[in-house]
């Protein structure tokens, strides 16, 4: 069996591994032609953001921005870290900079609203989330199924029309009526990258 294979074996066996070869090429050179500087690593920190590594996920997000100042995305994943780190003013100035770079973004105020919101600042939170909502009216549907079955979130989480809505209902009661935050219950919110 081993002694002579044959000239149609041989050829069909070159043409499998010339395939092969020409196949893992061009996937090589589709994934990383159509990368920008910093993707890499900014692909880095959103798996350490998913893992709840946020302090080592901000790193990678800014090495992305070092590399690729113009990197929207590393500036909101930069801002969500920091959000969860509780460092309100960098996040602040982080989803700045994505406004400036992508102002037709509504995610972006959507965000810029979160961190308002955390920070106290409901209001300016309030006209945030209601501009991200006018601007992309599928910034209400929240967290995709698919995001709450890989995260194993049981309920669908408040959405940024949830939070203005509590929002609008608080500041309609007296102020010393008012509820903003339940921090066992703000603490529980899952963050994740839209």
């Amino acid at each position: 069996m081993s002694q002579d294979q044959g000239p149609i074996y041989k050829l069909t066996k070159w043409i499998a591994i010339i395939g092969g070869v020409l196949w893992i090429g061009f996937e090589f050179y589709r994934h990383f032609s159509g990368m920008a500087p910093g993707d890499i690593s900014f692909v880095d920190g959103k798996n350490l953001f998913k893992d709840g590594r946020y302090e080592k996920a901000a790193e990678y997000f800014s090495d992305t921005l070092e590399k690729n100042p113009r990197h929207s995305s590393a500036l909101r994943g930069l801002a969500n870290s920091n959000v969860q780190l509780k460092r309100y003013d960098e996040a602040l100035r982080a989803i700045e900079r994505a406004i400036q770079l992508s102002p037709e973004f509504g995610g972006n105020y959507a965000l810029r609203g979160i961190i308002y919101d955390h920070s106290g600042r409901h209001r300016q939170a309030m006209a945030d989330y209601e501009k991200s909502l006018k601007m992309d009216p599928d910034v209400a549907e929240g967290m995709h199924w698919l995001d709450r079955l890989l995260y194993n979130v049981q309920e669908k989480p408040p959405t940024v029309a949830d939070r203005l809505e509590y929002l609008k209902q608080q500041f309609a009661l007296p102020e010393s009526k008012r509820v903003l935050r339940i921090p066992d219950q703000d603490e529980k919110q899952r963050p994740y990258e839209r």
